[in-house]
């Protein structure tokens, strides 16, 4: 039975926390104290130091030896069987779509363990609890935010792939990634390049656009009026010429501009000097923006500008971003929370991007005279709007189309169907997909600081509670300092992050209250099921309820932010979850312990 002392004592463990949380809250909405870059410093403070430092120091003082492996086999059944489930419905469901399984998956199995889970559960249930949490907290940091990761990314390869290659994806047999590509999540324009093999098949390079904007963009510095000239870079395609740029003012997807008929020629062995060479999009009327080819250089002997042959000019990726004001110029700046990007500046515009701002942002741009008037200059000029879909409505698409459903900031992936409703859009073999993944997976993890923190943690728990090692004094009271001061600071920043949204309620009253019950509602109750079927009764049973129970994870939404998948939602899932979370614990802490 609960008594008012039990009742108490949660309160005295949680409530600081709130605290915390309400101070950060109200020192930028109603006090002023913090600009929206002082936020910015705050947030990459706590991503980069605090919270890796604090998982490290639950986990590393955890024994792993005593882990008690029916929790693990129960909270790891609740993410099968919703894993399970999820795939059904959206291959089978009229709204299933992998957009949707990513973020139904994040609300219901993935809780803020390590902020709210452990000092909550320690509270109601004792010290033992804490431990359990570390032992989530490990197998969220290494498997399942891992594979949440691997879902995104696999999300980014099909964007990359079913737009730049509708046509021929299943004649792909490898992809070749330049090593400045941190991610597919189609926040910087990517540029892809095939070439035809002896097997003829086609093997794909991916590497970023900005080498070809630095071709046709001057420096900010030199105005817009300085003019650079692009020579087109020669391929191992017989007579080919593969530009660096394609851009639109339209909004929608293109496919791939290779030659198609070509690459079927190649493939059935004609002669390629059979085949006419395609026409050049320019034509005395002007630039052809539908089909988008820029940056084709004036032919000397003559006013005309020459036809590519078989020219492949694929187009950047693009991704739904922040809003653009009418004057072409972005009306606000994100700040970041959890920012692990080594690359990214506080309030820069390619890392994982939270807060609104009111920062001012000037870019290149040009008037719609300076993008027609093809016969007074050699090249065109883009700015940054003709690489992002950047939020505008997408009215019609042809063939791979990105649609707004459900999140109005969320661009979901719909290939063309067949009469029975199939896709029809083929994709490249498995293991060259697998292989794609698993490389910018990688490449996400060795830049995030949580991955080394848990398992440099693990390690140490291993090697201390094995053979009786203690880490040096002062080694432990350095890491102790920071990581003492992480669990507020994560509080204290969640609080920034609040009172810089302009909603709490990002997405609606009534898909939050859909969002508010799947992590409420339908994810304890899968783990109470995956907990009697692994047999886990009293205490234990309530433990798992109780953290599945718990306000969403911030980590699942940082990612949504990144990659652009319902941002909304999981941005509701972590303010409001996190006001409401409180009295539903205690709710369920309550009747359980009736």
């Amino acid at each position: 039975m609960i008594t008012w002392s039990d009742l108490y004592q949660v309160l005295t463990s949680v409530v600081p926390l709130y605290v915390a949380m309400i101070l950060a809250y109200g020192s930028v909405k109603w006090w002023k104290i913090f600009s929206p870059d002082q936020c910015s410093g705050i947030n990459r403070f706590v991503a980069l130091f605090a919270v890796p430092l604090l998982s490290f120091h639950f986990i590393s003082t955890n024994d792993p030896y005593t882990m008690n492996f029916r929790f693990i086999a129960a909270d790891t059944l609740q993410k099968v069987v919703v894993l399970s489930i999820l795939a059904i419905w959206s291959r089978v469901g009229a709204r299933g779509s992998l957009e949707w399984y990513i973020t139904l998956f994040s609300l219901s199995t993935l809780p803020n363990t390590l902020v709210m889970g452990i000092p909550l559960l320690k509270g109601m249930y004792g010290e033992f609890s804490g431990s359990l949490m570390v032992q989530i907290v490990v197998l969220q940091c290494i498997i399942w935010y891992t594979l949440l990761l691997f879902l995104f990314e696999y999300r980014g390869a099909k964007l990359l792939i079913v737009e730049q290659f509708p046509d021929t994806a299943g004649s792909i047999v490898s992809f070749k990634i330049d090593s400045d590509i941190i991610s597919l999540d189609g926040k910087e324009p990517l540029q892809t390049e095939a070439q035809v093999g002896e097997d003829g098949k086609l093997h794909v390079t991916v590497r970023k656009s900005t080498s070809s904007r630095s071709e046709i963009f001057s420096r900010r510095s030199h105005g817009l009026n300085s003019a650079v000239s692009i020579t087109p870079r020669p391929s191992n395609l017989t007579n080919a010429e593969i530009y660096s740029l394609q851009s639109s003012r339209n909004p929608t997807p293109r496919g791939s501009s290779f030659n198609y008929t070509d690459f079927y020629s190649m493939v059935n062995g004609r002669n390629m000097n059979n085949v006419s060479p395609r026409q050049s999009n320019f034509g005395s009327s002007g630039f052809d923006e539908e089909s988008g080819v820029g940056g084709c250089a004036k032919d000397s002997r003559s006013n005309a500008y020459p036809a590519p042959t078989n020219a492949g000019i694929f187009s950047p990726v693009a991704a739904a971003g922040a809003k653009r004001a009418a004057n072409g110029a972005d009306g606000n700046k994100d700040l970041h929370m959890f920012v692990w990007s080594s690359s990214a500046s506080p309030v820069s515009q390619g890392g994982i991007h939270v807060y609104k701002g009111d920062l001012e942002h000037d870019h290149v741009g040009v008037s719609a005279a300076q993008a027609t008037d093809v016969h007074t200059k050699e090249y065109e000029v883009y700015d940054e709007d003709e690489f992002t879909f950047r939020n505008k409505t997408v009215d019609h698409l042809e063939g791979p189309t990105l649609s707004k459903l459900g999140s109005s900031s969320t661009a979901e992936l719909h290939p063309k169907s067949d009469q029975h409703g199939r896709s029809s859009a083929s994709m490249p073999p498995g293991n060259v997909m697998t292989r794609l993944i698993l490389i910018m997976v990688w490449r996400k993890l060795i830049r995030n600081p949580n991955t080394y923190s848990s398992l440099i943690g693990l390690a140490w728990s291993l090697v201390s509670y094995r053979w009786a090692v203690q880490m040096p004094v002062i080694v432990a009271h350095s890491i102790s300092i920071l990581s003492d001061a992480g669990l507020g600071m994560a509080m204290f920043s969640l609080g920034l992050f609040m009172a810089l949204q302009p909603r709490i309620i990002a997405c609606g009253n009534t898909v939050a209250s859909f969002a508010m019950a799947i992590r409420f509602l339908v994810g304890p109750a899968v783990m109470a099921a995956a907990s009697a079927v692994v047999g886990l009764r009293g205490v234990l049973l309530h433990v798992a309820i109780v953290q599945a129970a718990l306000p969403q994870g911030i980590v699942p939404f940082v990612f949504a932010k990144e990659y652009n998948v319902h941002p909304d939602i999981l941005s509701t899932g972590v303010i409001f979850g996190m006001l409401i979370a409180l009295p539903i614990t205690l709710v369920y802490y309550i009747l359980l312990g009736l």
